[in-house]
């Protein structure tokens, strides 16, 4: 399907539109298209989302072609089992500009910063650029998801300081073969949220990960099978600092660079050594050698490895496993 969508892009709406039964077989729209060049129903992402139908009982689909989409968008809490897929994650690119200091909102401007913001639960973002272009100047989220039982697939999500926000203290949340990157903290939240298969990139000598998840829960952030990247002159990068006392953060099959720091953790303050769980299991690379990490952080051993998998870490919920 891939060779000939990108033979004859327009292939893939005729088939989505004639082809799959739920267009017809329910009383609203279950397909919207988005096109800049008005070969769609909308020239902008917002107008879309805006008029699918709240809450539906069968999955709206907004489908957006090629572009830059110089929008903030927002998929509102009634916008369940919406998903925002784009016709290919290189081209189709969701723009913005915002910034602590440029929202002036007081000391929470950092979270009104977004250039997508996602609060519909059981939400899909697939194939997707979405940036924040505001430069290295603080605080400036390019995605934040604040919903439960989402999946962001197949998605570059670019920006500096604080670029992915995943939200939520009960939420769960799954990002498979993404592009993710930053400075300083560009993966931070709540969620318990599973990195699948996906480039961490640091664009400068910072941190990676601030997690900030809840007492008791089961897991925080989860790497698996991801590399660890970083641009050129990068070379002094940590893989998470705890935002709050009961951080969790593991990294397990992935591929560190030589950026990553033989310490491989930092505490933030003393205090939250004591209660943040920072571990590794069997990663590899030049950034992986475990002789001289921090001495609170940990090294699973293979049976504690074995419950970090998609159906423990996501599951029980209303997750179509099939489809991922």
């Amino acid at each position: 399907m891939k060779t000939l969508f990108n033979a004859c892009p327009g292939l893939l709406w005729v088939l989505v539109l004639f082809v799959s039964p739920k267009v017809q077989a329910v009383p609203y729209d279950t397909l919207l298209v988005v096109a800049q060049d008005g070969s769609g129903g909308y020239t902008r992402i917002q107008d879309a989302i805006d008029d699918a139908k709240a809450f539906p009982d069968v999955r709206i689909t907004i489908l957006v072609k090629n572009g830059i989409y110089r929008e903030k968008v927002k998929i509102h809490a009634w916008n369940t089992r919406l998903t925002l897929r784009g016709e290919s994650p290189e081209k189709t690119i969701i723009s913005w500009d915002d910034f602590f200091d440029k929202i002036d909102r007081g000391r929470n401007s950092t979270f009104h910063s977004w250039t997508l913001l996602v609060q519909g639960d059981e939400c899909r973002v697939e194939n997707l650029t979405i940036e924040n272009t505001a430069g290295p100047v603080g605080q400036a989220v390019a995605l934040s998801v604040e919903a439960d039982h989402c999946l962001v697939r197949n998605c570059r999500i670019r920006g500096h300081q604080d670029t992915l926000y995943a939200a939520g203290q009960n939420a769960r949340q799954y990002f498979k073969n993404c592009y993710i990157e930053g400075t300083t903290d560009f993966v931070f939240g709540a969620a318990t949220a599973l990195f699948d298969s996906c480039t961490i990139h640091s664009l400068s000598n910072s941190f990676i990960t601030a997690a900030s998840t809840p007492a008791g829960s089961a897991f925080g952030f989860v790497f698996r099978h991801c590399r660890l990247t970083a641009a050129d002159g990068v070379d002094a990068v940590y893989l998470g600092r705890p935002w709050r006392d009961y951080a969790q953060t593991v990294f397990l099959y992935c591929d560190l660079g030589a950026h990553i720091l033989p310490e491989g953790w930092n505490n933030w303050t003393v205090e939250r050594e004591k209660t943040a769980f920072y571990a590794e299991f069997d990663n590899f690379g030049p950034g992986a050698k475990t002789d001289r990490r921090v001495g609170w952080s940990r090294q699973l051993s293979k049976k504690q490895a074995r419950k970090y998998t998609l159906q423990k870490i996501l599951l029980p919920g209303a997750w179509d496993v099939g489809s991922f």
